[in-house]
C-alpha cells in the first residue's frame, strides 16, 4: 500500500467514526440513534479490519469506492445500513431461459458498489 493511498484509508476510517459521532435517526429516538450509531462503527471495524491485509491496488481502491459510497449513501437518506437492491426473481434472464448458475452470476456482476461487502460479512 502506497502511503498516500494508506493517508486516503485511515482518512475514510476517521471519517466514518465523526459521522458516526455526530449520527441522528431519521426516527429522532435516543434508542435508535445509539443503536445506529454503535452500527456504523461496528460495521466500519469489521470491514476494515477484514480487508486490512489487501495488497491489490485494484481491490484497494474498490474498497475505497465502496466506502465511499455507502458514506454518500448513508447521509443522504439518514440510514447507516445497506440499501438492498430490488431485483425480480427472474428478471436477469432471457424468456428462453439460463441456466440458475448463469443468473446467479448476472445477479452478482450487477450488484451495486456498495452492497459488495454486505453479504461477505452479514
Amino acid at each position: 500500500m502506497t502511503p498516500v493511498t494508506r493517508q486516503e484509508v485511515l482518512g475514510l476510517y476517521r471519517k466514518i467514526f465523526r459521522i458516526a459521532k455526530k449520527w441522528q435517526s431519521a426516527s429522532g429516538q435516543i434508542e435508535d440513534t445509539i443503536k445506529e450509531k454503535e452500527y456504523i462503527k461496528n460495521e466500519a471495524k469489521t470491514l476494515f479490519r477484514k480487508n486490512k491485509n489487501v495488497m491489490d491496488p485494484k481491490l484497494i481502491k474498490q474498497c475505497i469506492e465502496e466506502c465511499e459510497a455507502r458514506i454518500e449513501i448513508g447521509l443522504h437518506y439518514n440510514i447507516p445500513y445497506p440499501r438492498p437492491i430490488h431485483l425480480p426473481p427472474m428478471g436477469l434472464a432471457h424468456k428462453q431461459g439460463r441456466t440458475l448458475r448463469h443468473q446467479e452470476k448476472l445477479r452478482k456482476i450487477s450488484k451495486p458498489i456498495y452492497l459488495k461487502s454486505h453479504d461477505e460479512v452479514s
